[in-house]
Formats: C-alpha cells, structure tokens, sequence
C-alpha cells in the first residue's frame, strides 16, 4: 500500500464532491480523507498504486453534473500510510497550499429525486417548498463566505433536527454534506402575514387565483406573479410596475404546458430543462382552438415569448394548485434592482403587490433569472444571472483584474488563474440603488473568488457610473474601448489568441475619435484594434432623447445624415413620416439638426433600427432600451424579401456603408404600397448583405478569416442568423458569444480579456 495527496480544482464545493470522492474511494477500497479547502478539494488516499490511479481518473471522468472538474493532482512519495479507520470526510479549513482564486457554485434547479418526494404523501417532505438534496437547490445566493460549509451560508440559523442530521452524516443518502438541507421539523417556512406553512401558500394560491398579485421571495430575491392567462391581471401587473410594453417571462409546469405555448425543438427541449432553468426565448403559438393560450399582455403581442420551467419546490406547489401559466418577473419598479431584502422589498413593493409570499431564509446574493435563446444551432445568453453566474469561464489571465462592465445590462468580472468570474446581471446603473447593487455585488464577489485586482479595465464613457467608480479606486486602471471589449468577449470566450475581424453592432459606445460609435468594422486581437469600417453617421436630435424617441433618429438620418456622395431623400418621399409628427417638435428638431445643438453624431447600428422602425411606422417612442428594434425585428417574421438598395464607399481611409439610399429605397418601396413586414425584412436582409461586403473588404485588404460578432443587435435571431448565412458563404470563420453575453452584459468580461492580454505583454 501507498498513499498519496490529491487537490481537485474547479467546481467542486456545493455539488456533492465530498460524497462523489468518499463513494469512489469506498468502492476502490481506499482509505484517507477529503475535504473542503479553501475554494477546492483535497485529501490523502491510500492502497494499491493501481486503485489510487482509478480513483484520481475517476474523479476527473465521473464527477456529479454539477461540477467542473478544471484539474486533479496527486502528489507524495508513495510512502507507508498509517491508517486502518476506512474513508472519512473531515471538516473544512479555510487554509490549504496556494492562492489560485476559489470557484463557486451556481444555484441548481430542483431535482427530479426532490420533485418526487415533494409530491409524495408517505415522504417526509412531502409539500415541502424547500427541498433540496447535494444535487440541487440553493448555492451562490446563500453562500456568505468559503469553504462551502453550512456554518458559512444563510443556513446556519437554521440548526439540523436528528433525522436530517442523520442524512447529512450518511455516506450513502442522497443529502450527505447537503449544506441547504432542511425539512419541515428544522428549515424555513413560509409566512403570508401571520400566517404559516400551507395556510400561507393557499393564501397566496388564492390571491392569483383571483386575478391578484404576489410578491414571492424565490432563490435570488423576490418576484412579482400573476395569471398569465388573465388580460386584466396582467396588465394591471404593467401599470402598478411601470413597464408598459417590455415582455414578461412565463412560467410553466412542465415541457408539456411549453409545448402547448411555444414550438420546443430539441435544442429549446435541452435549455428549458438544464440545471440553470433559464428563461428561453421561443417561437409562440398564438392559440389552442378558439382559446388564447396568455394574455396579449403579457408578450406584448410579440410573436416570441420567455418561458421557463419551476426553479424550487416553491415554484412547483404554486403551479400544481393553479394549474395555469404564471407571469414570472423581477421584483423591483422599473430599472431598479430586485429585491432581495425583505423590508426592502415590503416597502419598494407595497404599490405592486396584494400580498408577500416570504420565507425566513436569508438572500445573500442577488441574482435575477438568465435568460438565452436558440438561434439556428448557437445557444445564445442573453443575459447571465442564476443558474449560470458565478461560475468560473476560461481566460488567458495571469495577474489579477477586474472588468467593471458598461452602463447597461451592467456585470462585473473578476479574473486570475485562467480563469473569470462573471457577476450577475446587476442591470442599469441609471440611479443610485443598482449603483449600490454593484458595488456590493463586486465586493462580495471579491471575497468569494479570492481575488484582489491590480488592474481595472473600464469603459472610456467619462459618463457611465462604472467609469468614474473606477476612476476612484487607488489601483491602475485600464481603459477599454467598449466596441472592442465586444468582440474581443467573444474572440476570448472562444480562444481565438491572434488576430480577427470584428463585427460591432450595438447603440452607443464611445469611439476613440470622441464621437459615439455602433456600426463598426474591426481588424483587432486581444490587445488592440484598427478601425476599418462603419456605419454612416447621424446626428442623435437631444443626445438620449432620441434614444427615447425612434422619431427623433429618424428625423436625424432624413434631416443630417452624413453626406457621402448621394443626396438625401426628395422631400416627397419623407411627407407621409413627417405628416404625422408634433410640428412643434418637427421645428425644434429641424432647428437643433441645422444649428447642430445638442446633436451629437452616431455611426450606430441600434440606432439605425429605431429609424426604420419609426419610418415604418411601428415606435415612435420606446419604453426600454431596444423595444424599437424588437418591433423590428417581430415584423419581419420569416417574410420573404428583395432586399434595399445600399452603398458602400471609401471615406477617410475606411469602408463606410451609407444608409441613404437604403432609406430613400425603403420610403419610395412603402410609397408604393410595400407592406411593413416585407420592408421589415428587407432592412434585415440588407443589414446582412452589407456586413458581408464590409468583412469581404477588409479581408481583400489581409484581414483574417475569423469573424467575431459582437453587440446587442445579434440578439436579433434574423440579423444574427442572415449574417452567419452570408460570412460561411464566404468561407470564413464565424463566432459569437454563447456563455458570455452577448450585449453589454459581456462587456466586463471584454474588459477582463483586453486587460489580461495587455498585462502578459509585459
């Protein structure tokens, strides 16, 4: 016999490891001991060199579905052990060997073991809201600190009765060293004012029942539900939280009921029912004989609707009572963050809810619900949160940094080892509470991982909130371009390690030329970048007023555009637009454009959508950020179209598209009687043909033949997949973003990339 030490890194705390390691060194008939160190695995096992050498490969072949196993190591001389007492699972310690950053676990939704016992009479957690076992149920948002230990987490106030204390000491229960393990006798209850238990889950059944709306304390904070089959539920849903158009996500009881409200391929089928229980954007059915299947209010008559599968116990018990699709939706007004603490929550809610379905158990950390979407077969996020975050994504990073993300759909990233963390989705950083929200989001993240950077990469917008928190701290900083840090996520997410085309198709971000850029070409690698192609510009009438207003963008493009060598279009063919304005708006805006006050210029992609949509008469003005380009998008379907005249020219050293002829094109064809949706797609469709040729353009000049998308515009599935079509025809390389989002959601992790490879330069 010898014995030998062995350290796994990875995912392995919180995901059953410890009683995956004491099952397999049992079954070898090995002896030692494994546990928790710090933010990884380690122990000493002992027998025959050929069982020792099955264990550490199994360790690395057999692991839970939960973790992600990123090494296994053994080490020692193979002398004579010491022991006679079998396979042990000692206590945690917080030291150990190194200083490699800690990996942590996301949330896991319920399993199917717990979703049997839950609806099982004769067990005893039967109806139990908070069942889980080592293969599911909370993680990151209870997690206060490593190693993963229940001592550690929101649990510890809750001290196990004898018969779960009993579970988590077996080696052969499905709960041994289950941290969140609980029952009835000893975990959290429900509470429905002064009401518990049962009596305060029928009080909240009952309220959605009847057209009501509950505030429900879920796994990564609270969230508003009603009756997403009920018009008028829902739509008071939208004015008491003031979200008058932004789709709701829905819940369902099972891939069944999805199938009934949306077409579910296998792929959709794989994402719906992965431990993460995203929400997963799908095609809608419209109807079930003469029946509507949900509210319009709740899709907002958009022709995809967000659906996703019960993430707890909690979930499943409201849903089997009610026996209807629920609007399932942040708990928060507006851009705020959601609510995690309970006064918070009773007081940011009071004007929403009927009614609080709340539980004792703590929320550590916030984290909303991703969501992704199936384009072709790509897997896109949309936006990362539970169930994905804060799980460790592969990274060239040596030294230590952090990306503290953009403005919008804001995330923060920290990075070492190989690897980075990307935070939750903390959401706008528009006032002072998401501001708050990432601050104690960086923090706690920080504690976690173990990583304290030397370096922060932010975004150059002297603007953004992010920025001039950066800008404060005492430590170096590193500016990112933000369309860089776009595809460089996705060149990184995917190892690209030298150079590759660029594709940025976003809103805003600020270009190095101080003017805002959107629509841009790029030859870059990790640590820089050339600009060899855009957008035209346009003025953006009031800066973010005409963000808010598509009408305003329009009228910049018909009244401002760049001039490249085409005129604008005939007034004749603008009337029918211009008709139907405010004429007191129409003159201010025709005075600003002439003056150029307060006009800045923008080669953007985004923006460019809300002037199509606005010409086309589908937004006018939008009530959250991209809803013009979802209009957009929705109307084009799957029509069938010539696409729109375009040009693309050579100015000031650049291949620039001028979208002129395209809108005068689009004008004349709707003058004609074209209908929308064929123009729709026709926009689409030309978008497609003119990245094609912008790309073709610079690899004629020596780019590379890897092609990285990056942007919020590829969450457009008919952009994205058009675009795809036309690069493979060309027979280049095409990447996007599948973990990292691919918005401004990814740019932190960007940042991480740029930074880290700017770093190993020297």
């Amino acid at each position: 016999m010898t014995a030998r030490h062995f350290r796994v890194e990875g995912v392995v705390q919180g995901v059953g490891f410890r009683p995956f390691v004491h099952r397999t060194a049992s079954e070898l008939g090995l002896e030692g001991w494994v546990a928790n160190v710090n933010g990884h695995v380690e122990g000493e096992v002992a027998g025959p060199s050929r069982a020792i050498e099955e264990f550490a490969t199994r360790l690395r072949t057999d692991a839970p579905a939960l973790a992600r196993v990123r090494s296994v190591r053994l080490t020692g001389d193979g002398r004579q052990p010491a022991y006679g007492h079998g396979f042990e699972v000692r206590p945690s310690s917080p030291g150990g060997q190194g200083t490699a950053a800690r990996e942590l676990p996301p949330d896991a939704a319920i399993c199917a073991a717990c979703l049997h016992e839950l609806r099982d009479p004769q067990d005893r957690r039967y109806r139990y809201p908070f069942i889980n076992c080592t293969d599911c149920g909370p993680r990151a948002t209870i997690i206060e600190d490593l190693p993963y230990d229940r001592v550690r987490t929101t649990m510890r106030r809750f001290p196990l009765c004898e018969r779960c204390a009993a579970e988590y000491a077996d080696p052969g229960d499905r709960r041994f060293h289950a941290e969140p393990v609980a029952c009835p006798d000893c975990g959290p209850r429900l509470a429905w004012r002064d009401l518990r238990g049962e009596e305060a889950l029928r009080a909240a059944v009952k309220t959605v029942g009847e057209g009501g709306i509950v505030a429900l304390k879920g796994l990564g904070g609270y969230q508003l539900v009603c009756d997403a089959t009920d018009p008028a539920a829902v739509a008071e849903l939208r004015r008491r939280k003031r979200r008058p158009a932004k789709p709701f996500a829905v819940m369902v009881q099972d891939l069944r009921a999805a199938a009934r409200l949306a077409r579910v391929g296998t792929r959709e089928r794989e994402a719906l029912t992965a431990p993460e229980r995203p929400v997963v954007l799908l095609a809608r059915r419209r109807r079930h004989g003469a029946v509507p299947l949900l509210a319009p209010e709740a899709g907002s008559g958009l022709p995809r609707v967000g659906l996703f599968l019960p993430t707890t116990g909690l979930h499943h018990l409201l849903l089997d009572a009610l026996d209807r699709p629920l609007v399932v939706t942040s708990g928060n007004l507006g851009d705020e963050p959601i609510a995690v603490d309970d006064a918070e929550a009773a007081r940011s809610l009071a004007s929403v809810a009927d009614g609080f379905l709340t539980h004792d158990r703590p929320i550590r950390s916030r984290y909303d619900d991703s969501v992704v979407q199936i384009t072709g077969h790509t897997r896109i996020t949309v936006r990362r949160a539970r169930g994905l975050a804060p799980a460790a994504l592969p990274l060239a990073v040596r030294h230590p940094v952090a990306g503290v993300g953009a403005q919008l759909k804001h995330t923060v990233t920290l990075a070492a080892d190989g690897r980075a963390h990307l935070g939750p989705h903390t959401g706008d950083l528009a006032g002072l509470s998401t501001y708050e929200a990432f601050l104690t989001s960086y923090d706690h993240l920080k504690r976690l991982t173990g990583i304290e950077p030397a370096v922060l990469a932010h975004d150059p917008h002297p603007g953004y909130l992010s920025t001039q928190w950066a800008q404060a701290q005492p430590l170096r900083r590193m500016p990112v371009q933000h369309h860089h840090a776009h595809v460089a996520a996705c060149a990184a997410e995917h190892g690209v390690r030298g150079r590759f085309v660029g594709v940025a198709y976003d809103g805003l971000g600020l270009g190095d030329d101080g003017t805002l850029w959107g629509g841009e070409i790029l030859v870059a690698d990790l640590r820089g970048y050339r600009r060899v192609g855009r957008f035209g510009t346009a003025p953006l009438p009031g800066g973010d007023a005409a963000v808010r207003h598509p009408s305003r963008t329009a009228l910049g493009h018909l009244l401002g555009g760049e001039t490249l060598g085409v005129p604008h279009p005939y007034p004749w063919l603008t009337r029918p637009f211009t008709d139907r304005l405010d004429p007191a708006e129409l003159a201010t805006v025709r005075a600003m454009v002439a003056r150029d006050i307060n006009c800045p210029r923008a080669s953007s992609t985004g923006r460019l959508f809300d002037t199509v949509a606005a010409l086309l008469g589908l937004c006018d003005k939008v009530s959250y950020e991209g809803e013009a380009a979802v209009l957009l998008e929705a109307a084009a379907g799957d029509e069938h179209a010539l696409p729109l005249a375009h040009r693309v020219v050579r100015a000031q050293g650049l291949w620039v598209y001028d979208p002129t002829p395209s809108l005068a094109d689009l004008l004349e064809r709707r003058l004609d009687g074209e209908p929308v949706a064929r123009l729709a797609a026709a926009f689409h469709l030309t978008l497609a043909n003119v990245t094609a040729e912008l790309v073709d353009r610079a690899v004629a000049e020596g780019a590379p033949r890897t092609v990285c998308l990056g942007g919020g515009c590829f969450v457009n599935r008919r952009l994205l997949i058009e675009v795809k079509r036309r690069l493979h025809a060309q027979g280049l390389r095409v990447l996007v973003g599948g973990q990292v989002p691919v918005g401004d959601g990814g740019i932190s992790y960007g940042q991480a990339a740029v930074a880290a490879a700017r770093l190993s330069e020297g």
